[in-house]
């Protein structure tokens, strides 16, 4: 398929075309997701392999849960439940209308679009690929131009399953993606930045295309009082370090109660020693991405020097080789302020803010003076103090003592909100985004509409009736 800006208008309207002439059924739908789920489980090992060599160094183990495991568990539940989100749903029409019926009909829309990132570029990309054949639709992707080895990867394994026409892959670089946004598609799934969704969304409104918009933004933690700290480091430790941070969800600030703050430093300080070592080796620690976003990482480290803020490496790693390696141990800055670079964009990196309050008010209102997050992580097993917490914030999703893990259960919707994204999509929501509810009303041979003409006056008391 060419991968220029220019080929992209009949590269869509071939696909319309193939959709038209055959809407997928629920035969093939189910076909395509049972080959797809076949032909990437054969090819796990060179999908880790593709995104390793992308990272420069990214654990094969975290490869395989973030890409592997979360693109299997949704094709499986996709397939367990896709007769019956496929079924027509009865509706009532009120005593108004009868005896007239309704229903709603889960119908395909056309081609969806999905540009996809390059932190997790196989689990972003597939996901809701995937979830766009469940629903009947034809796809055309837009992997990242940063993850080129996974992205070819990703073109040869469709290629293998789907035909030109079914299922699209388009490579390039900024140009293209710009070009992909303006496609009059039926839908499109974008994930990346707030800066970058904003540039898509106005593509695509001249369009009036539909949107799934999966941003980001500075996703708490809040510690609560009652909360052991050693498990908090732990549970934060996985949700910040996993991938090097590089994840949309991951725990960008963690505010902790008053007086604990040296407690979670030092627990910290010992799940990196235990996880990781000292480095040395770092196996298990994934690379940044490239040389930009780590300069842009080590500014922001170097931002909270030179305001005189305490900074800690939890792990000391050769300078040459940390550069030559991409290499930024995970690392705590200490009571930011809100001007501090650590306190304005999101991380996207092992970088943790860490910053006390006085009372849990003070904490919900730090939260709410930022725009909403994609996530939110309380941690506390006093009830009433999460209770709080959830009923005096807004946020994408939260998981309650833990983080990240609500983005892998399928039948929680994924999706941010304000600055954080717009929609969602993971099973049944997905489905639902991708597809059109169609209404529809059976009208019977004799029905009430037939008396409501003129003249109204025959029919005053009939009229009567109906508001009452």
């Amino acid at each position: 398929m060419p991968d220029t800006a220019a080929s992209l208008p009949a590269v869509l309207a071939q696909m319309r075309n193939a959709w038209m002439q055959q809407r997928p059924d629920h035969a093939q739908r189910r076909d395509d997701l049972r080959r797809l789920r076949g032909e990437f489980k054969r090819r796990l090992p060179q999908m880790a392999q593709a995104i390793a060599d992308d990272f420069g160094h990214r654990s094969v183990h975290e490869s395989l849960v973030a890409d592997g495991m979360t693109v299997l568990g949704e094709i499986d539940h996709l397939l367990r439940h896709l007769k019956g989100w496929m079924r027509t749903r009865r509706v009532s029409v009120g005593w108004r209308f009868l005896p007239a019926r309704a229903q709603l009909r889960p119908v395909p829309v056309g081609v969806v679009g999905v540009i996809a990132p390059w932190n997790y570029p196989v689990n972003l990309a597939m996901v809701p690929l995937a979830t766009a054949i469940a629903a009947g639709n034809h796809v055309l992707l837009k992997p990242s131009e940063h993850t080129p080895r996974t992205s070819a990867f990703l073109q040869e394994l469709l290629a293998a399953v789907f035909p030109p026409e079914r299922v699209g892959v388009v490579q390039g670089g900024a140009d293209v993606a710009a070009a992909f946004a303006a496609l009059p598609l039926d839908h499109l799934v974008f994930t990346g930045s707030t800066a970058v969704g904003r540039k898509v969304m106005a593509a695509a409104a001249a369009n009036l295309t539909p949107l799934t918009l999966e941003l980001g933004g500075k996703s708490p933690a809040i510690i609560c009082p009652d909360y052991p700290i050693e498990a908090a480091a732990a549970r934060l430790a996985s949700g910040k370090w996993f991938n090097a941070g590089q994840t949309c969800i991951a725990p960008d600030y963690v505010l902790v109660d008053a007086g604990r703050e040296a407690a979670l430093v030092q627990a910290l300080r010992e799940q990196a020693s235990a996880r990781y070592g000292d480095f040395s080796d770092a196996g298990d620690y994934t690379r940044i991405i490239n040389e930009s976003q780590y300069q842009r990482l080590r500014g922001v480290i170097d931002d909270a020097r030179e305001r005189g803020l305490e900074v800690i490496e939890l792990a000391t790693v050769d300078p040459e080789r940390a550069q030559r390696e991409r290499l930024l141990p995970p690392t705590l800055i200490l009571q930011p302020g809100d001007d501090a670079a650590v306190m304005q964009e999101e991380i996207f990196g092992p970088i943790l803010p860490i910053r006390s309050y006085r009372s849990l008010d003070e904490a919900i209102a730090t939260v709410n003076g930022r725009d909403r997050p994609l996530a939110l992580y309380p941690f506390s097993h006093h009830r009433p103090s999460v209770e709080r917490i959830l009923g005096q914030t807004v946020a994408g999703g939260i998981t309650v003592n833990d983080t990240l893990v609500h983005f892998a259960i399928n039948d929680l919707p994924f999706g941010g909100i304000g600055p954080s994204g717009m929609g969602a999509y993971h099973g049944r929501a997905g489905f639902d985004a991708m597809s059109k509810q169609l209404p529809v009303l059976w009208q019977p041979r004799w029905a009430g509409s037939d008396l409501l003409k003129p003249p109204y006056a025959k029919v005053a008391r009939f009229i009567d009736l109906l508001v009452r």
